[in-house]
Formats: C-alpha cells, structure tokens, sequence
C-alpha cells in the first residue's frame, strides 16, 4: 500500500513513517519542512514532497497515487489561545479530507486528541465518568480541542457525500518513548490529562492499522481513544480519583475488573487489533 503522511517530520510523524516503512509499505511524507536528520530519508520506499496544506492544490497534488493518508500535519497545542491554532487545524484537516474525496482515496487516520474532552489545556478539566470512552461528551473550551474535535465533524460531513470513504479519528494522548518519560512534576496541573500517556509506537501502530484493516471491519468515521492502560503515576488510579475528581462516578464492573487508568480503549481493540504495549 502506498501511504501519504502528513506532518512527517513531526514527532510522531516520524514514529508513524518509521511504522509504516516496517510495515512493507511505500510512503509519502508530506510537511511543509524539508527535515535533514530522518531514520527515513534514504529509505527507498521512503519519498517526501514539500507541500503547505492550507492551499487546497497543493494538497491535491501531494496525495495524487496514493492509496490511504495518515493526517498528522496540525499546531499541537493552543499556542496564544486566539486563533492560529483553530484557524491553521481546521483549514488543513477539511484540505485533506477533501482532496482526498476528490482522488477517490478510502482510507484516511487523522490525529484527533484527547482534549475534545475538556482537559490539560481548558480552564478546569471536567469529566463526566471514568473510565472515559468514544461516549463521553465533547465540551472543549479552547482552540486546540475545539479545531480536533471540527476535524471530527468534518470527518462526519465528508463520509455523508462520500459514504465509501472511511475515516478513524485516532483521538491520540501524550505520545512519548517511555512510559518514565511521562512521569510528571506537577501532579495537580496533570489532572486535566489524567496522568496518561500513550507509548510513541504503540501510537504510530494504531495508526497505521486505522488505514490498512480490512475495509468490511468498520466503516463511515470511527473516533478512538489511544491512551496506555497503565497511568504514568506510583499512584494507584483510584487514588488519584478520589483526590481530586471525588464526584465523578466510575462505570460499573471497572473496579472490579482491575483497570488500572481513566481510559476505556476497548473500541480500538475491537476494530482495529490495537492493544497498547510499552515498546521501549
């Protein structure tokens, strides 16, 4: 399969390229940077086209033979809070998700995040139940969520006009190399995140899986939540609920089952195989 990734020499671009490369796959990075100092750059499956994905033509372009796109490109947090993020995030998702309409490619994983929630970067997280999954409500009160969870919609919009096209919005956590590097200082200001993270290739797997799963699997859009079962804490989950989110109840037979995070990721197991593994 040939897959463009957008955003390729971004962080996890990079990891997502490299998983893809390991896959048998040919890949297409596409950024708006030209990167020097890639595992990747003199792979022969590996090319790259520059392209600024705002401009819809450009777009159009890069994607051109391409059988699925893997859209990372994106501002990764809300910067100044006022409008580059929002404004840059939901012009470049619409571009791809249309052009790819457009050259009849069926197979699209964007980078969604878990702060269609309202969490780290809101005023005061709020959560509804643990363990969060696909049901829970998307409140966000700032740019960064708000373009992601747009992308979500426009993923929606898409597949009503194009109904062949299936689209997963892999709503992604705090992608580091190991779960040790998560560990934060701030327990209080961690709170909106949760304590979780997500294992960079355990990440760049889910999305790939998101574009090569069999086409009968799923289909239309599909949100998951990719987070490690584990919290980035010595801190037992329960513990942590009950300092600092005592009102929110926690959903039957979780306790009991022995769970050990806020996240419920058993929707990408069931569609896509995905299971988080600490890779490094």
């Amino acid at each position: 399969m040939k897959i463009a990734v957008t955003g390729c020499n971004g962080r996890v671009g990079r990891r997502v390229v490299l998983w893809a490369l390991k896959g048998d796959h040919a890949v297409v990075g596409v950024d708006h940077i030209l990167a020097e100092d890639t595992e990747f750059r003199d792979n022969p499956s590996f090319s790259f086209i520059k392209a600024e994905l705002k401009d819809f033509d450009e777009a159009l372009k890069a994607f051109e033979g391409c059988d699925a796109i893997i859209q990372l490109a994106s501002v990764s947090h809300p910067v100044d809070y006022k409008t580059n993020t929002h404004n840059s995030n939901v012009v470049i998702t619409w571009n791809v998700l249309r052009a790819a309409a457009e050259l009849g490619i069926v197979r699209i994983a964007q980078a969604s995040s878990v702060n269609v929630l309202r969490g780290v970067f809101s005023t005061e997280p709020r959560f509804e139940y643990f363990p969060i999954d696909e049901n829970h409500p998307c409140l966000p009160d700032e740019p960064y969520g708000l373009s992601k969870l747009i992308a979500e919609m426009q993923a929606e919009t898409i597949i009503r006009r194009y109904p062949s096209i299936r689209v997963a919005s892999i709503r992604l956590h705090w992608s580091v190399p190991t779960r040790t590097r998560a560990y934060r200082q701030n327990m209080e200001r961690a709170r909106g995140d949760l304590w979780s993270y997500v294992q960079e290739d355990a990440s760049a797997d889910a999305f790939v899986r998101a574009v090569t799963t069999d086409m009968e699997t799923w289909s239309g859009h599909e949100p998951f939540f990719i987070v490690a079962p584990q919290i980035a804490a010595d801190q037992d989950w329960l513990e942590l609920k009950e300092k600092y989110f005592q009102d929110v109840p926690v959903r039957p037979g979780w306790k009991e089952g022995g769970a050990k995070g806020f996240f419920d990721c058993t929707k990408a197991e069931r569609l896509l195989g995905w299971v988080h593994r600490d890779y490094a």
